[in-house]
This record gives C-alpha cells, structure tokens and sequence, in this order.
C-alpha cells in the first residue's frame, strides 16, 4: 500500500468522479490499511472500445496506482441479457459467440492503460452462470417491483405502456449480485449505471457484506461536444484508430471540451490543468491530443501524429495515410463519385458540396460537375476529408 495520506488519496481519486456514495465509508475502508477490491463491469456488447469507455479505466488505474486492488469484470452473462440503461425498448440480447469474441478483444485493449500485473480480469458467468432456478428465486426474493420501478429507465417505459420484459429486471440484480460474489469495496461506473450500483450496495446488506463505495463518473461527450460518445452517432474516438487519425479527430473538438478531456481522459492533476488553460488553444490541445495518443500507441507515435497533421493542415499537403478507393466504372460524374468514395453522404450532399466550392480534385477547386475517366488516379478533398480515388 502506499504511504500517502488518506486525505491525499481521496484527493487524487476525487477528480473526475462526479459523485461518491459516500466519501466518508471511503475514508474509514481506506483506514483498514489494506488494499481495497475496486471492480468495474463492462458489457462485451461491441468489439472495440473508444475513449469514452477509458474514462473509468482511467479511475481504476488511479486507484490502481495507489495499491488497490482493481478488478475489470467482463460481463459475458449480464450481456445476455441487455443492459435497459437508457434504453427506450428491450435490447436485443447477443449471441455466446458476439459476447465470446468482443470480450477477448477487450482483454488485449484495456491493458493501454492498466497494469497487467496488477490487474484481476473476471467474468461474471463463473458465479451466474452456475445458479439453480431456486438461487435465482432466493435473489429476486432480496429486491421488490416497486424499487425496481423507481428506476428512470423503466418508470418512463411503464408510465408510455411501452413493455418492458421481466428479463430485464434481471439485469440489475445481476449486476448487484457480481458485487456480493467479488466482495467489492468500490465499484465505479457512468452516471447513467447509479441505479445499478446502488442494488449492489443492498445486496451486499442482505447478504451480510459491508456495502460497497459507489462512485460515478459523468458521461464523455464526443467529438460534437453534446451527444455522448458513441460509435452509432459518429462522434467517437477508437482507442484502435491509427495516431494520426486520433491526433485529426482530437485537434476538432472545441476549446471548452479539450478542458474536459484533461480531466477524464489524462492523469494531469487540477493543478495542472488550470495552467494549461493559461497557454495557447492550439498548442494546449495538440498536447493533448499527444497524451492521449501516447496512452495507446506510444510518444514517439504520437509526436509523428502531431508533425503529420501540421504538415496536412498547415500546409495542405495530401496526409500520408489517405485512403484509396476504386471505381469500376470507365467514367463517373464528380457527384457521383464523392457519394460511392464516402466522402459524400449521398449524390445529392455531393451536389451541395460541389455548388459551394467545397470540393478539390488534384489540389483545383471544382464548380462545375466535371467527369472523372478511368483508369485514372485523383485525390479528392472536402474540408478535413481526403480520399485517393482510382480506377
């Protein structure tokens, strides 16, 4: 265990959490002088993860640091069944196959950022999947409708007679129950996953356990800076995406966002991050955008990134990594080419594009709606987009 103070601890692992249920139980586990169990689940419902997933690893790290014992919980049965978090319909469950080959995937990216050595990997089938149908019954026998109706989630659905599927108040049970089974001092999670958390602190009650710290982490915003991060919405990083991609997407958030990223995506203190926002926009985000790069790639990676984007941005060079797309076709009309490299979303976002002079082909601004012969080679530019077309 560290020798730093407890105040000095609950200093250091505060940032970045939005709520703790309750700071003063932390103090007096951390008074017991042994490691604390901190458990973080996570559903394998995607095969990558992007950076708003790393902000609770980046407080299991914190603890991490500190000597505790982190444990990351793949959540192979709670995936199953769906998590209704935020959910207007049932989820869809997935497949033992989907669930199987996402978590093995997360296994390999989570360790980016946390120590391997130090790190418990667990999966809650080991205790669920084993359950009787009279064990399933004695659990659900701990919690009543009523509480299980409180939840937002579920309160809302039942209040718009849209069904909701008994399964589903499974999940939260499940999701408890993992804390009862791990023995979990602290269990940190979104905002958005509080209910949950909250059912681990009482199972653990009935089930004879101190109950555990709860502590919460606000949810990422992505790229646009109001959704929150998601691949669905287009507005994410992958922690998989080459450096440079990462170092283009990083450098076109708002300047009242990379703030933010500071605190949940670094290990910069407060201390520090209030000095950076003394320095200059641009420089103060493009070191950002390095230190997150260096988290999962490498400095020297993400120094090449830097370069590269000064070098494609500031001085409208084609960048190193641009991706060729090939026509099959002898000749297509400009429009329709912006549409089936991707660059356009549709032939008609292509004819916008095209009457605003948004468009470059071979470094010339196009107006009018030229044809492009193949075979032939063209790099095609809209705004941040480069494209090598070919045919």
């Amino acid at each position: 265990m560290t020798a730093i103070s407890i105040d000095e601890q609950v200093t250091y692992l505060r940032k970045g959490f939005s709520e703790m249920i309750r700071e003063e139980d932390l103090r007096e586990r951390l008074k017991l002088g042994r490691p604390l169990r901190v458990k973080a689940g996570f559903d394998p419902t995607a095969p990558d993860l992007h950076l708003g997933h790393t902000v609770l690893l980046r407080k299991m790290k914190h603890f991490q640091d500190l000597g505790h014992q982190v444990i990351f919980l793949i959540g192979d049965m709670t995936g199953l069944i769906g998590d209704p978090t935020g959910r207007n319909l049932t989820r869809p469950p997935l497949s033992r196959e989907d669930i199987d080959r996402n978590a093995e995937t997360y296994k390999s990216q989570v360790f980016k950022i946390l120590d391997p050595e130090k790190t418990e990997v667990n999966f809650n089938s080991r205790w669920l999947e084993g359950m009787k149908f009279e064990d399933v019954i004695r659990l659900c026998s701990h919690y009543t409708v009523a509480r299980i109706l409180e939840r937002d989630d579920f309160s809302k659905r039942y209040a718009d007679h849209t069904p909701i599927s008994v399964h589903e108040f499974l999940y939260p049970l499940a999701q408890g129950y993992d804390s009862v089974a791990l023995k979990a001092d602290v269990e940190l999670g979104g905002n958005d996953q509080k209910f949950n958390l909250l059912v681990g602190r009482e199972l653990q009650k009935s089930f004879g356990q101190p109950p555990q710290i709860v502590a919460t982490v606000p949810l990422l915003e992505g790229l646009d800076g109001v959704e929150k991060m998601s691949k669905s919405k287009g507005n994410y990083v992958g922690i998989t995406e080459s450096p440079e991609e990462m170092f283009r997407k990083l450098m076109s958030i708002g300047d009242d966002l990379m703030f933010r990223y500071f605190e949940l995506l670094t290990d910069k203190t407060l201390i520090e991050i209030q000095q950076y926002k003394k320095a200059h926009p641009k420089e103060t985000k493009m070191e950002l955008a390095k230190l997150i790069i260096a988290d999962f790639h490498s400095r020297a990676d993400a120094e090449r990134a830097a370069s590269e984007w000064v070098r494609v941005v500031a001085g409208g060079e084609v960048p190193a990594d641009i991706e060729t797309v090939s026509i099959t076709e002898p000749s297509l009309r400009i429009d329709k080419v912006l549409a089936k490299a991707g660059i356009a979303a549709s032939t008609s976002d292509a004819n916008r594009l095209v009457k605003a002079g948004s468009v470059e082909v071979n470094g010339q601004k196009i107006t009018e709606f030229i044809t492009l012969a193949f075979p032939g080679e063209y790099v095609i530019r809209v705004g941040k987009k480069w494209k090598k077309v070919t045919g």
